[in-house]
């Protein structure tokens, strides 16, 4: 056996535990992971589980406890399961630096690899194709066995029963997870499950360390959440044309069109909120000089569309990644150490890929679990120096504002959940992805046959640390108040954020509120100036004013010149304008700008 690479001759791992450099570690791990370790060691146990939030530094966790088993001679040979390709080259090159050398290209049913390793890392999948390779090479060693996002091995039957099959001969086995578990009820191997007080199943980590505790730690970035709605527009299949507000009441089908027709690159929703994204990237590259930006997207279709718009708006090719790419890898690592603007992907980028330049997002996908989302999340959270923030833009559709309010809600697997596909919090979201992945076509597949026929995108809110920030009414893409919240510095601390962001709000609602007043009072003058008219005078200005207001509501809403007029006959009583007299137009127009203003709020 070759020895690994000595630490003079290694990069640094960061960091080591607890005081001198294990197989080529040398600066010293967070407080979690030093806590974890002592926890790892004192009770050496055969199995242990670790909860960790995404960018937390489960990857560094995992090889110096590796690394410490190796040195102690308690194990010769170390196997990484990970959920993807990508991910096993990600294990490879972070191994290396550790100095434990392992093969990300082993195959089940290859055989031997070359002496200089240490190690192999395979995927879950990988695993199920042939199970009984895997464990004679767990059998012949001393195998620490590391299973990556350990969740995945539940993603089906033969999964589970494969990871089972081959290493359940293992000496040692260290399962990590950075997010809430599996929304179905399958077991996941190696996992101990306890009874909760309801006396439902529940699994038990050995070690845990969640968002809230990261981001006190200053070990993540604070998260803000760029919420936009607008109305949408679509044919269904039966023909019926709808109209809604993305983000209000509406019926779980209607929630899922609404979304849909959003995220239509055809639309005007996209293009807008890209653009967005786009302007608050700029103002974090003013700190973040290599800062980039991620667009998630539902299908392969849809990425290039994206790709396409992002090019329109920044004059600069951004790198796509599709899942079924044999380079998938090699562009992600290539973008991770350039300094171009964005990168949009499929799924390629949503769990465990480490680009700790991201900082700003864009959820353009219509996969919608808790389980997928804090994935999504977690890529922009990895933190490199203290201070930074990131934002992520999404719809404003209840259940993922819900996911964002409830970031630091930690989750266990529960066994006794009753699997769902009505769209709430727990349906499973494994068939969704492998649907929307398997063609171009799969995400009108997800949500049925329907047409898109436009949308609009309005800035809704700003959501942060579990409060909600914005300014009251609608507020149309690129205006002043957009802007209050895109330019938010890209260097804060939570506890600055906060208070940026309710400046903001106030500083806004102080104008507005002045120039409701300064409304007021000219209007008080206009009406001054017509007592002092004839009657014949004030009835045209009037009238003037009536049509005007009735053109505006017209451009707002759509709705004929005419059904306007009538409706407000009917709501304020008398004639036509044409015969109607001073006070009955007064009260029309007062009785539009109540519209005006209960459609706004």
């Amino acid at each position: 056996m070759t020895a690994p690479e000595s630490p003079a001759s290694s990069p640094a791992l960061p960091p080591a535990w607890p005081k001198k450099a294990a197989w080529g570690t040398a600066t010293k791990l967070r407080a979690w992971q030093a806590e974890a370790m002592t926890k790892y060691f004192d009770d050496l146990p055969r199995d242990f589980l670790a909860v960790a939030t995404p960018g937390a530094g489960k990857t560094t966790f995992a090889l110096t406890v590796a690394a410490e088993l190796l040195g102690r001679r308690m194990i010769d040979r170390v196997i990484v399961v990970a959920p993807t390709e990508h991910l096993k080259v990600q294990w490879a090159a972070a191994a290396e630096r550790a100095g434990i050398p392992i093969d990300p290209t082993y195959s089940a049913g290859q055989g031997k690899t070359s002496a200089e390793y240490l190690g192999i890392a395979v995927t879950y999948a990988g695993v199920a194709v042939n199970p009984l390779a895997l464990r004679i090479r767990t059998e012949r060693s001393k195998t620490l066995v590391i299973l990556d996002e350990i969740h995945h091995a539940g993603d089906a039957l033969s999964w589970g029963d494969g990871v089972r099959e081959a290493f359940e001969p293992a000496a040692r086995r260290l399962a990590l997870t950075g997010t809430p578990f599996r929304s179905d009820i399958n077991p996941i191997p190696f996992v101990t499950y306890e009874p909760g007080p309801d006396g439902v199943p529940r699994s038990a980590a050995d070690y845990t360390y969640g968002y809230a505790e990261a981001l006190r730690d200053h070990v993540v970035r604070p998260v803000l959440f760029m919420a936009y709605s607008g109305q949408m527009s679509w044919r269904t299949s039966a023909g019926d044309e709808l109209t809604a507000q993305l983000g209000e009441p509406l019926t779980k089908d209607m929630h899922a069109q609404a979304l849909r027709t959003a995220l239509d690159p055809k639309g005007s929703w996209i293009p807008a909120v890209l653009a967005a994204a786009d302007k608050r990237l700029s103002e974090m590259r003013r700190n973040i000089p290599d800062a980039g930006g991620l667009v998630i997207a539902t299908d392969q279709e849809s990425a290039r569309a994206y790709a396409k718009a992002l090019k329109a708006i920044t004059g600069e090719s951004p790198t796509v990644v599709l899942s079924d790419e044999k380079a998938a890898s090699k562009k992600i690592a290539a973008f991770s150490a350039e300094t171009s603007r964005w990168l949009v992907a499929v799924r390629m980028v949503s769990e465990g890929v480490d680009v700790p330049r991201l900082t700003v997002g864009v959820y353009a996908t219509t996969i919608s679990t808790p389980l997928f989302f804090t994935q999504a999340v977690g890529r922009f959270v990895r933190s490199r120096s203290r201070g930074e923030t990131a934002s992520v833009f999404l719809p404003s559709v209840p259940h993922l504002l819900t996911f964002a309010n409830e970031m630091e809600v930690a989750r266990d697997h529960v066994l006794g959940k009753k699997e769902s596909s009505d769209g709430d919090m727990f349906a499973p979201e494994d068939a969704l992805v492998a649907q929307a992945n398997a063609s171009e076509s799969g995400s009108s597949e997800l949500l049925g046959s329907f047409e898109s026929l436009g949308s609009e995108a309005r800035f809704d809110r700003v959501l942060f640390d579990g409060g909600e920030f914005g300014h009251a009414g609608e507020v149309e893409v690129g205006s002043e108040e957009e802007m209050d919240f895109l330019g938010i510095p890209g260097l804060l601390d939570a506890d600055q954020m906060k208070t940026v962001l309710r400046q903001a709000q106030s500083s806004r609602a102080k104008k507005q509120k002045a120039a409701t007043v300064d409304q007021a009072e000219r209007a008080a003058q206009a009406a001054d100036a017509l007592t002092d008219m004839a009657i014949h005078e004030q009835l045209a200005v009037l009238r003037r004013e009536l049509n005007g207001l009735v053109a505006a509501w017209y451009h707002r809403t759509g709705q004929p010149h005419g059904v306007t007029h009538t409706a407000l006959r009917k709501e304020c009583g008398g004639p036509a304008a044409a015969v109607a007299n001073t006070e009955q137009l007064r009260a029309r127009i007062n009785a539009l700008r109540d519209w005006a203003t209960r459609k706004t709020s």
